[in-house]
């Protein structure tokens, strides 16, 4: 298990403490800091607030914003939603987990990419479509789909 500068919590707990109903700022800022919420933020947030560690890992594990795994360095959220749907995302996305070699929630050995099937991003007039960091693309096929992410790869 990675070790992680616990230090870098004890300004959030700080900032937060005794105010109720902070668990999810806390957690926020938690991830903001490591990029994920690591157990071992959980078990310091637990020592330092009171709060059990299964009321931590229960906020944690029910909102989608939160992640408690590492992710890649472009995080490829790919729209499952109706519009997405009915114009072939859902085989987009198959070809997305084919060509980078991971299912769902899933990081590439390298690093590079996790991939997520998100309910809807937003973008249903460009439907299919993807968000790579705060860009959309849309118009999606499977070959520009991969085209982009070889792009990503590539360095381009």
């Amino acid at each position: 298990m990675n070790k992680i500068d616990t230090s870098k919590l004890s300004p959030i707990i700080k900032k937060h403490a005794g105010k109720a109903g902070s668990l999810i700022s806390i957690l926020q800022e938690t991830q903001g800091v490591f990029g994920y919420i690591p157990v071992e933020a959980i078990e310091y947030i637990s020592k330092h607030t009171g709060l059990a560690i299964a009321k931590i890992e229960g906020v944690a594990s029910f909102y989608s914003q939160f992640r408690t795994q590492p992710i890649g360095k472009y995080h490829i959220l790919f729209c499952l939603g109706t519009a997405c749907h009915v114009n072939k995302g859902k085989e987009i996305f198959g070809m997305l987990e084919n060509f980078l070699g991971i299912k769902d929630g899933e990081t590439t050995n390298d690093g590079l990419f996790t991939l997520s099937g998100v309910a809807c991003i937003g973008c249903c007039s460009l439907a299919p479509a993807m968000m790579i960091g705060d860009k959309v693309y849309g118009g999606l096929t499977s070959e520009k789909a991969i085209e982009i992410v070889r792009g990503l790869k590539n360095g381009e």
